[in-house]
This record gives structure tokens, C-alpha cells and sequence, in this order.
């Protein structure tokens, strides 16, 4: 099995320093999620996102940073509490989120048109089968036993 897992990271460029090219902007895997996530939250504040995705809040805060002085992301302070940064795409940032998104959707929909329907339709589900699986174990996000980052 972690051969399996091993190949399907390395598929999906995740060691890769730069995962994803847009118009020319270049974006780590790590960024690519932090976008992903601003863009389908609404108005996530930064330690709803960087809880998110299992990130310490100093490397988020990095992270954050380099995306701001990239124009992809925008830090605001939040109408419900001063003391708190809310976060958004720009519309650079938005046309890079979208940008990935179709090159990840285009990559999955060549992986799955090289299945019959019964093999797409059973991975579909076995994915998201372990995917909720992968939540709830006391190992989440590697030997924590803390699931709130997961």
C-alpha cells in the first residue's frame, strides 16, 4: 500500500518545489492548498485555513506573505473582530486558483478515461471512502494524536 501511496504523491507533483504553473506564476503545492481553501471558504480568517490544512501558524503566516507579495492573496482586517485577518484571493490570485484547479481537473480526467465507468465509478467513491476515513484516525496529518488539524 505505501507504494501505492508513494507513486500517487509523486503523481501528483506534491514533492515537487513548483506543482503548478498559471500564466507564468509559479506556485509550491503548500500554496496551491492555501489558495484552494481561501477560494471555496468564505472569507476564512488565517487560522481557520492554516488549522485547515495542519500548518503551524508561523509557517502559515510565511506562506501568507509570499502570496501577498505574489498578488494572489489579500489580508483584511475582519468586521467582526479588528484583532483577527481575514483572507481573499485577488483577481490574480482568483485566475491562478482557477488556472490549477483546471489543470488538476484535466489531470483527473485523463486518469479516469483510461478506467470503464464501474472502474471510475469505484474509485470515485473508494477515494472518498478514504478520504473520510483518513479524518477520523488518531494518526491524521502524520503521529498526532490531536484530529483538529486534519
Amino acid at each position: 500500500m505505501r507504494n501505492s501511496f508513494q507513486k500517487i504523491t509523486r503523481s501528483f507533483g506534491l514533492l515537487n518545489k513548483i506543482c503548478c504553473s498559471v500564466e507564468g506564476i509559479d506556485v509550491s503545492a503548500v500554496q496551491s492548498h492555501i489558495l484552494y481553501e481561501i477560494d471555496v471558504n468564505d472569507n476564512p480568517t488565517m487560522q481557520q485555513v492554516a488549522d485547515l490544512l495542519g500548518i503551524e501558524i508561523a509557517t502559515f503566516s510565511r506562506q501568507i506573505q509570499t502570496l501577498i507579495k505574489m498578488n494572489l492573496v489579500i489580508k483584511l482586517p475582519s468586521m467582526k473582530d479588528k484583532r483577527v485577518s481575514v483572507l481573499a484571493l485577488t483577481e490574480e490570485g482568483k485566475k491562478v486558483a482557477t488556472g490549477i484547479d483546471k489543470q488538476v481537473n484535466e489531470f483527473l480526467d485523463d486518469i479516469f478515461g483510461e478506467m470503464t465507468e464501474f472502474e471510475r465509478e469505484t474509485t470515485r467513491r473508494t477515494v472518498h471512502f478514504l478520504a473520510e476515513v483518513m479524518t477520523k484516525s488518531p494518526l491524521c496529518c502524520g503521529l498526532k494524536t490531536d484530529k483538529s488539524s486534519c
